[in-house]
């Protein structure tokens, strides 16, 4: 007697590994396709006995990577570059290095969680926690020592007798009827339903309060709070001068360097002369750091126009006859020492070969400026040769 249930399949039950490989491939060569195997453990070769195609949770996995990929760089280049765009340290609006471990990480969780949502929710048509094999001896069986197959009433070729015939015939023990559960509606907005989430909700707010603004000012936890250690531009207590932020140990220099002879002096002849070549990478250098650390004060040519007027008084323009007379040490000594009390030293935002790379920049500008004659017959010859080659 069914009671009136719904049919939803006939089941047995095998005792070792190879009878449940010979029924699962004896069912689907029967031509049955709603049917399943369950074992206790996986069975190598199980795949293959029921002929089940590759998962397409492979492609799930390939679209979501290559959209959650796109996507963050996208939004990135869309935040830093067009939207509100940032100039951190003469770095370009769009440094796609610095972004490449966001656009990995964010690859793989995207990839990750639509696989898991895709399989739990479609795969295994979740959240079903009214199973019909939930709760069968059936159940009971092929999760401990037994080895079971089930084929579905849904399937088309379904006839209860052949297929308990056909199950018989390879040895089924144990062969089960399994219906539907019988179907309850319970109403969500029932007064105790309603009352136990205004419960929850007063339990979780005090507790969160709780925890957030008293219990976390309580030791052990507020010692990341009070923290013997000094804050960058906070007044020191501790150190003479009462400033946090230290400089370099005066004298201390590093093993194998040479330090600059005249550090500290502002006012001598006594230079060193440019290392480094014009070259196209040694001015593409020097421009980098020239638009980064001088043009603020002395314009993006060095015609001393500040970039930050109303902040800082402008730089004086480098294209006067006094500062193409300077050499290149002179020039090299003043980024490094300061100079008049106005500018200040950039000995520890640059290294040495940056500041010459900037020496060798301002040299490009100031030519610019002021060409020579023979810069105009070079160019002349430049534009005839091309020509001559375009002919």
């Amino acid at each position: 007697m069914n009671d009136g249930k719904k049919l939803f399949g006939v089941a047995a039950l095998f005792d070792t590994p190879d009878e449940i490989l010979k029924a699962a491939k004896t069912v689907n060569n029967a031509g049955y396709k709603n049917y399943d195997v369950n074992t206790p453990y996986p069975i190598h070769g199980i795949d293959k006995a029921m002929k089940l195609k590759s998962s397409k949770l492979g492609y799930v996995t390939l679209f979501f990577g290559f959209f959650g990929a796109s996507f963050i760089l996208f939004f990135m280049w869309w935040t830093l570059a067009v939207n509100y765009p940032l100039v951190i340290g003469g770095k370009p609006y769009f440094p796609l290095p610095a972004f490449v471990p966001i656009t990995f990480e964010f690859t793989v969780l995207n990839a990750v969680l639509s696989t898991f949502i895709a399989m739990i929710a479609v795969v295994f048509n979740l959240p079903f926690n009214s199973h019909p094999l939930h709760d069968s001896n059936y159940m009971r069986n092929v999760t401990s020592d037994k080895y079971g197959v089930v084929i579905e009433s849904e399937d088309p070729q379904f006839d209860e007798n052949k297929v308990n015939e056909l199950l018989r015939s390879l040895g089924g023990k144990n062969i089960e009827r399994i219906f539907y559960p019988e179907q309850k509606e319970f109403k969500v907005f029932q007064p105790r339903f309603v009352v136990f989430l205004i419960i929850i909700a007063i339990i979780t707010s005090v507790s969160t309060y709780v925890t957030l603004n008293k219990l976390m000012y309580l030791p052990p936890f507020s010692f990341m709070e009070h923290q013997n250690k000094g804050i960058a531009q906070y007044e020191s207590t501790f150190f003479y001068d009462k400033r946090e932020m230290r400089e370099p140990v005066k004298g201390t220099i590093a093993r194998g360097f040479i330090p600059y002879a005249f550090t500290g002096v502002t006012d001598t002849n006594e230079f060193y002369s440019n290392p480094l070549l014009p070259t196209q990478k040694v001015l593409k250098l020097g421009q980098e750091k020239f638009l980064t650390y001088c043009s603020p004060c002395h314009g993006n040519y060095g015609e001393g126009k500040s970039r930050l007027r109303g902040f800082f008084p402008p730089g004086p323009t480098l294209h006067s006859a006094r500062v193409i007379g300077f050499s290149d040490g002179k020039i090299y000594n003043i980024i490094t020492n300061g100079q008049n009390g106005i500018m200040p030293s950039y000995a520890y935002q640059t290294t040495r070969d940056e500041r010459w790379a900037i020496i060798n920049y301002i040299r490009v500008l100031q030519r610019a400026q002021n060409p020579k004659p023979s810069d105009f017959s070079a160019i002349s010859e430049i534009n005839k040769e091309s020509g001559n080659a375009s002919n």
